[in-house]
């Protein structure tokens, strides 16, 4: 059999044929020729059979090793004048638009890089990290259907660090299927009027029911220019999280006043307190169980405050309906009020000013909760995809892991696209 028969059963390229291969350098050069005679635009529908000259442009692209050995194809491609595009190369099925590599060769890459870390998949694909985040965006871009903003009714949105140097991404998840729609860089009003205004099809803004958010002023701005029908939901888990900020700054503030009054073991106490105070008391270890034993016998502010945060998310862990919250949470805040602790006092007045929200979210029983654990997820991904210097790249690295997007390895029975 000759090789370039094996080679055409082996390596299936759509619309092309394979006519000459060589070993260069230690590389598999594959030489392909294509089956079409006409000519498509890369960038959109338009095909025609005329050429626009003679001076054909040649391109290769990386493909899958053969044999342990980096795999080239190249191929001669004619230029064509697109009524919109101008004059450019001829598309091939094989590979991406503007891309060096084949199809199948992105497909395994970015599979590999949510499923693994970044030094395991530049190593194993001998790419680049930064090339990785390029073949993300691609695929990202390609994977990703329109139609997931059709039927949004009940949405979250939240923001998330992607970078030091407070850069962030703005992250909407559909609370029905459980995953992140859509994203953009930045947390402000204007990064949600992004998703309103440009992304959403017409009429999608008005089916929208609820949104689920924190209580930060920037987004209930957004949803209630553009979704003005939609209902506001202040997510319970934030609200838990504004009395979790006091009892910290109220540990921090006791434990630099026992530093200045020299107290070193009252100081060492506090500074080695944080986490027996922050986490949930069933999931304390032994130490921290002695040292929030410790600080309760020794009483005062601190133990007042952990006392306001236990009794302010105890309101949301049991199951208590919306009157029933509304009670739970208005005595709460009375509380709060005549505690004389100053970092609770503006938790309290908060949680006034936002209780229809709160309310609103508990009668739904829509809370951000599946979309902070969206948001575990993505940390993870972040940090896996520490190098990736623009936000495009991480936020396509997001939304292939944790969007509604289904990743096919090439060559697997049934599902490699060309079969």
């Amino acid at each position: 059999m000759r090789a370039t028969t094996l080679l055409n059963r082996l390596l299936p390229l759509p619309k092309a044929t394979i006519r000459d291969v060589e070993i260069v350098d230690d590389r598999v050069r594959v030489a392909v020729r294509p089956q079409r005679h006409r000519m498509r635009c890369p960038h959109c529908d338009y095909s025609t059979r005329h050429r626009y000259d003679t001076r054909d442009v040649d391109s290769s692209w990386r493909h899958l090793d053969l044999g342990g050995r980096v795999c080239v194809l190249t191929l001669r491609r004619r230029r064509l004048r697109c009524p919109e595009h101008g004059v450019l190369a001829e598309a091939v099925d094989f590979a991406r638009p503007g891309s060096g590599f084949t199809r199948d060769f992105e497909d395994l890459v970015v599979w590999l890089a949510t499923k693994t870390d970044k030094s395991t998949v530049s190593v194993f694909c001998r790419i680049t990290w930064r090339t990785v985040g390029a073949m993300c965006t691609r695929v990202a871009a390609e994977k990703l259907s329109p139609d997931r903003f059709t039927n949004l009714v009940d949405i979250g949105v939240d923001e998330i660090s992607w970078r030091r140097h407070h850069k962030y991404l703005t992250l909407i998840s559909d609370h029905d299927t459980g995953t992140i729609v859509w994203g953009t860089e930045g947390k402000s009003a204007a990064a949600l009027d992004e998703f309103f205004t440009d992304t959403l099809p017409d009429g999608a803004a008005e089916q929208v029911a609820a949104v689920s958010m924190d209580l930060g002023p920037a987004y209930r701005k957004s949803v209630r220019a553009h979704a003005p029908q939609a209902t506001i939901c202040f997510d319970p888990f934030h609200v838990v999280k504004l009395a979790t900020a006091a009892l910290d700054d109220v540990r921090r503030r006791q434990w630099q006043l026992a530093r200045t009054l020299s107290d070193k073991q009252i100081a060492k106490t506090y500074k080695g307190a944080r986490w027996a105070l922050l986490k949930n008391p069933e999931n304390l270890t032994v130490k921290q169980e002695s040292t929030l034993d410790a600080l309760k016998r020794h009483g005062g502010a601190l133990v007042r405050a952990y006392e306001l945060k236990e009794a302010l998310r105890a309101v949301f862990a049991g199951d208590l309906d919306a009157d029933q919250v509304h009670t739970m949470l208005g005595r709460w805040c009375s509380w709060a009020q005549r505690c004389r602790i100053p970092q609770f006092v503006k938790v309290g007045r908060t949680i006034r000013e936002h209780r229809d929200g709160i309310l609103a979210a508990v009668t739904r029983g829509l809370a951000n909760g599946r979309h902070e654990g969206l948001n575990n997820k993505v940390r993870l991904i972040i940090r896996r995809a520490y190098g990736f210097h623009s936000a495009e790249n991480a936020l396509a690295m997001v939304m292939l892991t944790c969007g509604p997007v289904t990743l096919d390895l090439p060559y697997h029975m049934g599902t490699h696209p060309h079969s």
